[in-house]
């Protein structure tokens, strides 16, 4: 018997909760419970955003105060606002959730559009020997005038930082039946800049906000777990590695786990980066706006802070934490149509064409700070792990020891439900792929063998992974 077996689900107004009991998966084999106790029953449009089943009732609180802050616009400053001003200077968006649609992924523009605010472009320049302690703490070189990361929109009196365009190149595959796939490549523009020239060498990297579902679990999966797993399956075509970043906290370089290159080592931290980047909100994290020394009336701009030498920022510890605990805690999707025999099949052919390589099935937590998360048997299908991807996906551009062509491993759980959540199928770390066939064909490198053998699968058994993965 399940040790959860109920589900708890609560209405997103602050502090109200509603409690609705149900048995939950009964009989049902655990290998499809994605989060293990933490599953959820997909909802349809919001089977991303509910807490996880086995969060204690009195929990309840937190996780909703967590998502009005995550919901919810962010204001100029001053304000009589003080828990949520200090908006910019120059920002990509308002609000966590205008990039994470209903807590799934973003998506490129619409056709005859030029613009989505849940995409964002990076920076960065080559390093030289004197940008050492750039490289140890961000990984990067930013461009002088416009920083690490290219902020579009600004408080009124303030310029953007300039336009994002996108274009496209497009290449078509045949597959081994002669079945014909158009792919598609996203081309990044930055136009109208306001703030002088970049860089000559500038480097850029266009990405897409990913799902926020299970991120308490893969936080928890120990570090010891992730390497071992790393060196059990690396082959001759395989081996993935970890990306080692600077823990803020810990105040030393420790594992990646988040982000597309693996650049962030806690919820906690990615958080406070992107309120930092994506929105100009400091933190004890990033205590400064993201404004360079060539954007003086940024960084003469009022801000949201209190006294910073007393440690009072736009985003206070409380609220941080709260938002930290709402990315933990939320749910997993249980895998659908489980007993679907061309779902079976799919698996197998998931496994024999060696997808299961880098997307490793099956963890178990550690000791989680949320003791529900803790020992928890899961179903990520990722490691975690970089790997060089190949030339076709790759953005030229190294971040601390990830290189152009490495990406991390992006977790499958829930992916089937991507469009029914977030309204689009966009794939990978740019959108660039428009449905899971693509996704798969644009793997080079290290999973080019894998992305041939799916090209030379007959039709039965290519449809046959597609629905599975659509199952997860």
């Amino acid at each position: 018997m399940l040790l959860n077996k109920y589900k708890l689900t609560a209405s997103i107004a602050l502090g109200l909760c509603i409690t609705i009991q149900e048995p939950l998966f009964a009989g049902q084999d655990k290998m499809y419970l994605s989060g293990g106790d933490t599953s959820i029953r997909p909802n349809g449009p919001n089977s991303y955003s509910m807490p996880a089943a086995n969060m204690p009732l009195v929990q309840q609180l937190d996780f909703n105060v967590g998502n009005s802050f995550f919901r919810n616009p962010w204001i100029t400053a001053p304000s009589t606002t003080t828990a949520r001003d200090g908006l910019g200077p120059v920002f990509n968006t308002n609000a966590c959730q205008n990039c994470h649609i209903k807590d799934g992924r973003g998506h490129l523009p619409k056709p005859g559009s030029p613009h989505s605010v849940s995409m964002l472009v990076r920076l960065s320049i080559p390093a030289t020997e004197k940008d050492e302690q750039a490289l140890l703490y961000n990984g990067v070189v930013p461009d002088p005038t416009y920083g690490g990361q290219f902020q579009d929109f600004a408080v009124p009196n303030i310029k953007s930082e300039g336009k994002v365009n996108i274009s496209y190149e497009t290449h078509q595959v045949v597959l081994g039946d002669g079945e014909v796939i158009t792919l598609r490549k996203p081309i990044v523009s930055l136009d109208d800049l306001n703030y002088g020239a970049m860089h000559p060498d500038i480097m850029t990297s266009l990405r897409m906000a990913p799902p926020m579902i299970g991120l308490g679990l893969l936080e928890a999966i120990d570090e010891k777990t992730l390497l071992d797993n790393a060196a059990a399956s690396a082959d001759d075509n395989i081996s993935g590695r970890a990306n080692r970043v600077w823990g803020v906290e810990a105040q030393k370089t420790v594992l990646g786990r988040f982000g597309w290159k693996a650049g962030q080592p806690s919820l906690k931290q990615q958080n406070a980066a992107a309120f930092n980047g994506d929105i100009g909100i400091t933190s004890e994290f990033f205590a400064k706006d993201d404004c360079t020394v060539n954007q003086k009336a940024c960084l003469d701009e009022p801000n949201g802070n209190g006294s910073e030498s007393e440690g009072e920022f736009e985003v206070n510890e409380n609220i941080l934490n709260k938002v930290t605990f709402y990315a933990h805690n939320l749910a997993v999707p249980a895998q659908r149509q489980r007993k679907d025999a061309t779902v079976i099949a799919g698996r197998e052919v998931f496994n024999r064409i060696g997808c299961d390589s880098c997307h490793t099935p099956t963890f178990k937590t550690g000791e989680s700070q949320f003791p529900w998360l803790s020992n928890q048997t899961i179903h990520p299908y990722t490691d975690l792990m970089l790997h060089d991807m190949g030339e076709g996906l790759s953005d030229k551009r190294p971040e601390f020891i990830a290189n152009g062509n490495e990406w991390r491993t992006p977790p499958l759980w829930g992916i089937g439900l991507t469009e029914v959540v977030s309204g689009y199928q966009n794939y990978l770390h740019d959108g660039r792929a428009a449905t899971l066939t693509e996704a798969i064909l644009w793997h080079g490198g290290e999973a080019a063998k894998t992305t041939d053998n799916f090209s030379q699968l007959d039709k039965k058994d290519r449809l046959a992974l597609i629905t599975f993965l659509q199952s997860l």
